[in-house]
């Protein structure tokens, strides 16, 4: 019998969850203070939307993004800014769903566009967000180091 799982807002109890996922993806990020993320999440309200993924009332996924209303020729858009599914529950389709329902919460609200950001050699990633219909956007990363 296959779990099912349940997708809902994310809430300050799921922060140590969530770190814990980062941590299973990759040490280097584990120093990411989640609960000061999830804490402004669910201060700015309706500007931001995070979700969680359970299966058996355990967090095995997450997806934090936002709305910005403004910047260099941009209309009011959504940013996926972090997903992650703990490696124990990857490929099964969690991160779609993730996605998919965070799509729909954005249609919603009237977002023409979601954008998100991507090491150009994270091949899995861009295949995930492919596989959403992601395509490159008219946007370039720009960065300099400090």
């Amino acid at each position: 019998m296959e779990d099912t799982v349940n997708i809902r807002e994310i809430t300050l109890n799921d922060a140590e969850a969530i770190q814990n996922i980062r941590k299973a993806i990759s040490e280097d990020d584990g120093e990411v203070n989640f609960v000061k993320i999830i804490e402004q999440q669910i201060s700015e309200g309706s500007r931001k939307s995070s979700l969680v993924a359970e299966i058996n009332g355990a967090v095995v996924g997450y997806m934090i993004s936002a709305t910005l209303y403004a910047g260099f020729g941009i209309k009011k858009s959504a940013w996926i800014m972090a997903i992650g599914v703990h490696p124990d529950y990857m490929g099964q389709g969690i991160g779609l769903k993730l996605a998919r329902k965070i799509c729909e919460v954005y249609k919603d609200k009237g977002i023409k566009n979601i954008y998100s950001s991507v090491l150009w050699d994270s091949t899995d990633v861009l295949s995930f967000f492919k596989k959403l219909g992601f395509e490159r956007s008219e946007f370039i990363n720009l960065k300099k180091k400090l």
